[in-house]
């Protein structure tokens, strides 16, 4: 027998619940001031410890940045947001700037993205890479460098897409490219275990549906309980991977289930 999904969700959700009074309105998650209601979490640190200022605002912006690192050494950072959701609509606009930290790999240049259906930040090892979750993955670009944006990763998990389960770990979406320090707005429609949608500049790149945890990788192995595998709702963060990023303007929106 499987264990009722709330039960999964109990490995997911953070304290605090969504306000259903907000359903159908988009309201900002970020004030443009402070990191108020955000907490960080870098790989090799405890939990609130903002190695390096890694995560601070800038100019009405949160920025990553990497200024007191000598070397990046692997330490992935991820800003969580105090509210899990299930059903909802996130949308930012976010640029690359300036230059990749010293010690980044190369598959980090211009990488950063939003993480969906997260794990709650307090189930996360010590040195643990990433969340087990649902990555957007965003790229940047250099001038005459072609790369599609809001990409879809898969740390621990797995979906389906075109009607099938899908491993593979990262998948492009059909986005332009984006080169240079332009802003750029990303929005990604979830709706629990059914589609995710993701969108650039008010145009759909990927599609897919049925978030669900992956049996075969050790991280998400571990939030198993009953064979349940499907995720219905889970923590959002921002990525900090080796190159400085900035976000602003991030709203979300709830939607019925």
């Amino acid at each position: 027998m499987r264990a009722p999904v709330a039960l999964l969700a109990a490995l997911f959700l953070a304290p605090t619940v969504a306000n259903s009074t907000l359903d159908g309105h988009w309201f900002s998650v970020f004030n443009g001031k402070d990191l108020s209601g955000w907490t960080p979490k870098i790989k090799g640190y405890k939990l609130g410890d903002n190695f390096g200022n890694t995560f601070r605002v800038q100019d009405g912006a949160i920025t990553v940045g990497y200024e007191k690192y000598e070397n990046f050494n692997e330490r992935y950072g991820h800003l969580y947001y105090k509210v899990p959701y299930g059903s909802y609509k996130i949308r930012a606009e976010y640029r690359f700037i300036g230059e990749q930290c010293k010690g980044g790999p190369g598959w980090a240049y211009k990488n950063s993205g939003f993480m969906i259906h997260g794990q709650r930040p307090e189930t996360i090892g010590l040195d643990q890479d990433f969340p087990v979750s649902i990555e957007v993955q965003f790229l940047g670009a250099d001038a005459g460098q072609t790369r599609s944006t809001a990409n879809l990763c898969t740390p621990g998990t797995n979906v389906e897409y075109k009607g099938k389960l899908h491993t593979q770990h990262c998948t492009e979406s059909t986005s332009k490219t984006f080169p240079g320090e332009q802003w750029v707005t990303a929005e990604v429609e979830v709706h629990g275990t059914g589609e995710i949608i993701h969108r650039i500049n008010g145009e759909e790149v990927m599609r897919y549906s049925k978030p669900q945890l992956d049996p075969k990788d050790a991280d998400g192995k571990k939030l198993i309980r009953d064979g349940q595998l499907l995720i219905p709702e889970g923590t959002i963060s921002l990525q900090s991977e080796s190159h400085p990023v900035q976000f602003r303007k991030i709203e979300v929106q709830i939607l019925k289930s």
